[in-house]
């Protein structure tokens, strides 16, 4: 029996120039930084906390993400084509998906703490940067293999991460909008989930791609949100019971999610855990009874105690440059 020695081909040299390599993955952990200050924004009134506390924290988080969508700006300005390359493969597809919902998360941010007008704006770039994402990521896939169009859970950044855009679109007093977003969220969340399932009982999941499994209960969190703040008390109660279902699975199976060890994907269920608290503390701003109030605060907790090593942790990464290279980021 023959043996085939392996090659292996030579890592590409980065040109000179600034943000030439910046990984989109990481924004899954600025996704859920971003929603952990706006869970704190709603839960501080909860807990009787000073309003400052949750305007620290978002004034820090926002900062940070500014400067890594500012980063990945230049990247693409630099080379509008890298995009392409980013959504060819899977933790570019998740991280440019979860950077557009930065953009919306930013936009209610800084309309609560500064500026409506400047959150107005946001939202609109956010919208502009999805589309564009859309039609690119319609191009790659229909022009790329057939494993790559295979449904996995990153597509909910994508497609139902239009539930986020009419969240900010409600904090910012555009109703009509928000109305208009929601319906094809709910959709594409629909199909994701009924064709997942399909997959999941077919084939096994692979160790480092389980924690990704995680973004299932992001839209669950999500739609409760909206319902809440659009006064569907019912419809809202349901789904956050649903979403604290899904996290309570994900405590319970960590062992099993997390098997692949550490990685930028760590993002996801942190995001998930920081969704499902923002979403009990509007249940709990929606219906004041105590166990709403110890349920939003137990995952407050427990979303702060993973959402900020998390996001320290992959910023590190990307500081020490390592995290280009482990995500296999492009080059502009």
């Amino acid at each position: 029996m023959s043996r085939e020695r392996l090659h292996f081909a030579m890592p590409r040299p980065v040109p000179p120039g600034r943000f030439r390599r910046v990984p989109p993955v990481m924004f899954l952990a600025v996704l859920a930084a971003l929603e952990l200050s706006l869970a704190w924004a709603g839960g501080a009134g909860a807990f009787a906390l000073p309003a400052g506390v949750a305007q620290l924290l978002g004034g820090m988080v926002t900062a940070l993400a500014a400067f890594v969508l500012f980063a990945y700006g230049c990247k693409l300005a630099r080379r509008p084509s890298v995009l392409a390359e980013e959504l060819a493969i899977l933790p570019g597809r998740a991280g440019v998906g979860a950077g557009v919902l930065c953009l919306y998360l930013l936009a209610a941010l800084v309309g609560a703490m500064m500026s409506r007008g400047a959150g107005l704006v946001l939202l609109i770039l956010g919208l502009l940067c999805h589309a564009i994402l859309l039609v690119t990521l319609a191009r790659v896939l229909s022009n790329g293999p057939a494993e790559r169009r295979q449904v996995s859970p990153e597509w909910h950044l994508s497609l139902a991460g239009l539930a986020v855009a009419s969240r900010a679109a409600l904090a910012l007093g555009w109703p009509v909008a928000a109305a208009a977003l929601v319906l094809p969220a709910i959709l594409a969340a629909l199909a994701i989930w009924g064709l997942s399932l399909r997959q999941v009982l077919a084939m096994r999941v692979p160790a480092p791609l389980r924690v990704l499994l995680a973004l299932h209960v992001g839209p669950v969190a999500m739609l409760a949100i909206l319902a809440l703040e659009l006064g569907w008390t019912g419809t809202g109660t349901l789904l956050a019971w649903f979403a604290l279902g899904g996290v309570l699975a994900m405590v319970l199976g960590a062992r099993w999610l997390l098997a692949g060890g550490f990685s930028a994907f760590w993002g996801a269920p942190a995001f998930t855990l920081a969704a499902t608290a923002s979403a009990w503390a509007a249940l709990w701003a929606a219906q004041p009874t105590e166990p709403h109030r110890i349920i939003a605060g137990l995952l407050l907790a427990l979303a702060t105690l993973a959402v900020l090593p998390v996001f320290v942790m992959v910023l590190r990464e990307w500081m020490r440059n390592r995290l280009p290279a482990r995500s296999n980021a492009a080059i502009a």
